[in-house]
């Protein structure tokens, strides 16, 4: 999820069963963990590998809100 009120750098906020916050490193990645709350270790690698997959979209997403990252 990417917040419309948000601060830099571009960033990326993850909610299932924890929380984690994922910095995107944009234009190119790869996403960086900032910060996780109840996911272990097998699933912020799941996460982090769905954000590398998806990163042009998610900087996108972050610059039609935020403009440069």
């Amino acid at each position: 999820m990417i917040y419309p009120n948000e601060h830099r750098p571009a960033h990326a906020h993850v909610i299932g069963d924890g929380e984690a916050v994922f910095i995107l490193n944009c234009p190119d990645g790869p996403p960086e963990l900032r910060e996780s709350y109840r996911f272990d270790r097998s699933d912020l690698a799941r996460i982090e590998t769905g954000l590398a997959d998806h990163i042009a979209e998610l900087c996108t997403e972050w610059r039609k809100f935020h403009g440069y990252y």
